[in-house]
This record gives structure tokens, C-alpha cells and sequence, in this order.
């Protein structure tokens, strides 16, 4: 949901909706408030995405699988 239509629901019926739109978005319309609670792992920028890709994917080139054994099959159900 975009700030705009998030601000419209949570001060419904209140003024000045443009000033709460700001404040919503300088709050939580950002990675920051996120990366400071440790919900996520890095913060790419846009410029360095196409090299971070072709990095993971190198690593992730020679990954190999091993998966235990199954030890029984899926039951008729």
C-alpha cells in the first residue's frame, strides 16, 4: 500500500493529511527504520545491484545439492 492511501485510512477525517503523508513516509517509506531493527541484511544501492547479482550467481554456480534420503513415500491420501 502506497503513503498515501496508508495515511487516508489511519487519519481518516482528520486535516492536514499531506503533513502526516510526509511524516509516514520519512518514517516508514524507507529500508533504514527496517535495517536498524535488524530486519534485513543489507541495504543494496541501485547503482551496484547488476554486480551483486552476478556475484551471487557466480558463488552459487557450482552449489551442490545434497538432500537426505527419503526414508518413506507420500501416503495415498
Amino acid at each position: 500500500m502506497g503513503s498515501k492511501g496508508a495515511v487516508e485510512i489511519i487519519y481518516r477525517g482528520q486535516k492536514d493529511l499531506h503533513l502526516k503523508e510526509e511524516e509516514y513516509k520519512r518514517k516508514f517509506a524507507n529500508p533504514f527504520p527496517a535495517a536498524a531493527r535488524g530486519f534485513l541484511d543489507d541495504i543494496v544501492e541501485p547503482a551496484t545491484t547488476r554486480t551483486i547479482i552476478c556475484s551471487d550467481l557466480d558463488m552459487l554456480r557450482t552449489k551442490q545439492l545434497t538432500n537426505p534420503v527419503k526414508k518413506h513415500s507420500n501416503i495415498p491420501l
